[in-house]
């Protein structure tokens, strides 16, 4: 019998154990980006458009996750999980070719060097959790 749209075939696997804790990490990163990302926009917009954007779309991705993992919808985490990497790698990169483009930081700015390299780290993590699962199931 399988898994209805996506969810975890393990049943409580993704939300045990390091899963628990991947899933309390987005969490707090959700909360933090989204909320910095509000007050950015709602109060200095004009300053770095782009940079404060950015760090919104990062609050939304981190809520998907946050959501996906907690509920067990490994093919949304694990999708949301690359749209993180390719946010990180790519904001992160064009931040250190262009830095006038970013006036501010955004959360993935340097590759995540305002928040210790973290949000370049989950979605390896989360990856490399999820994609363990599925081998093993």
């Amino acid at each position: 019998m399988s898994a209805p749209s996506g969810q975890d075939r393990r049943g409580e696997a993704v939300r045990s154990g390091p899963g628990r804790v991947l899933v309390a990490v987005y969490g707090i990163f959700a909360l933090a980006a989204t909320s910095r990302a509000a007050v950015q926009i709602a109060t200095r917009f004009a300053e770095a458009p782009l940079a404060y954007v950015l760090s919104a779309f990062a609050g939304v991705v981190y809520i998907v996750l946050t959501v996906a993992l907690a509920r067990g919808a490994r093919r949304v985490a694990v999708a949301a999980c690359l749209v993180e990497l390719a946010g990180v790698l790519v904001v992160g990169t064009l931040s250190l070719a262009d830095p006038a483009a970013f006036p501010q930081a955004t959360v993935w700015s340097g590759y995540g060097s305002g928040y210790l390299f973290v949000p370049l780290a989950l979605p390896v993590i989360g990856l490399l959790w999820l994609l363990r699962g599925v081998r093993r199931s």
